[in-house]
């Protein structure tokens, strides 16, 4: 059913013009104040274990019109909890379908609250927009960077979308996160404009061949800069995965082979390190099949999924819009 729903997102390449990127900050231009009252950033960071903990710390960003609980919960979260690995999630305003710069902040924050924590640098797993948004943090924010050891996109969004939804004035209006995942939106122009990776930080992406929202499916891979990258598509491991991009986010086995080989050791995943024995298992490890949270979560993350896929429907609250927000004068090098 999530697959069918998903369809109707299609996702192709819009390359950036080298000489437009320049009208953008220069990359190590100290970032703003953050505008989003800073109770409210807290609120929305929900920690979980030891802070102390050995393994490297993950915090979890949720995908476009879904919350961390329906996202994670009974995949991620769950395996980290029984690895006793310290993990946060950040729940982000709209269902995570409003202002994707929004969204940014609450990445900014929760990422300097868990390199306080912990002292150590994260990981930032993410899933479509969760697994570009970080991105966003790190682009406008360059004091995140040292926080930071990896960042891992599950068929993430990282060079925009266009959607079947019919986005434009009226009944067809799209909510804020839809906008700016258009293909050749002038967010997708800022946040890949001058470099999409940073030197110091490795990236791993993760995506299927089998994906029907981002297409072709290597629009996810990231290419520019001086981080250490990884772009590996799960049938580069098992020919046969048939994973779509609702599974690579949730239950995939193989993707979550290579989150746990980035996670456990230095750089980006190696798929060599990967044993061929994944390709034989139906889920990821830790998904109980028999437990109720199973079904139950992903059922809850229907109406948003339903929200974002057809045009005129809203079952979230989310705020629809006529055109794509405004980006802030941080974005630009000479301001607004």
């Amino acid at each position: 059913m999530h697959s069918v729903v998903l369809a109707v997102l299609v996702l192709v390449i819009a390359p950036v013009p080298a000489q437009a990127d320049s009208g953008f900050a220069p990359v190590d231009r100290p970032g703003p104040a953050l505008s989003v009252p800073r109770e409210q950033l807290q609120a929305a960071l929900s920690c979980h274990g030891d802070p102390g903990s050995e393994q490297q710390p993950v915090l979890l960003s949720p995908a476009t019109s879904v919350t961390p609980e329906e996202n994670y919960s009974w995949t991620y979260a769950k395996a980290f909890t029984e690895q006793n690995r310290f993990w946060c999630s950040v729940t982000m305003p709209d269902h995570t379908m409003g202002d994707i710069q929004v969204a940014g902040e609450h990445l900014v924050h929760s990422i300097r609250e868990m390199h306080r924590l912990t002292g150590k640098r994260i990981a930032v797993l993410g899933h479509s927009q969760g697994g570009m948004s970080m991105r966003w943090a790190l682009r406008f924010w360059p004091d995140v960077r040292p926080a930071v050891d990896d960042i891992i996109g599950m068929a993430p969004s990282n060079h925009g979308t266009e959607t079947l939804k019919g986005c434009g004035p009226g009944p067809t209006s799209c909510e804020p996160a839809v906008w700016q995942q258009l293909a050749g939106s002038e967010f997708m122009r800022a946040l890949n404009s001058r470099a999409e990776t940073f030197e110091g930080i490795s990236y791993t992406v993760v995506y299927t061949r089998h994906d029907e929202v981002v297409t072709p499916p290597e629009s996810s891979e990231l290419n520019t800069g001086e981080g250490m990258i990884t772009n590996v598509a799960t049938q580069d491991l098992c020919a046969a995965n048939t994973s779509t991009h609702l599974l690579v986010g949730t239950t995939d086995p193989v993707t979550y082979a290579l989150v746990i080989d980035a996670l456990d050791h230095p750089g980006p995943a190696d798929p060599a390190r990967v044993d061929a024995s994944v390709c034989g298992q139906p889920l990821m490890p830790h998904i109980d099949p028999a437990s109720v949270d199973t079904y139950l979560r992903p059922l809850s993350a229907v109406p948003g999924l339903l929200s974002t896929a057809l045009p005129g429907v809203n079952l979230v609250g989310a705020p629809s819009v006529d055109r794509e927000p405004q980006l802030r004068c941080y974005v630009y090098a000479a301001g607004c």
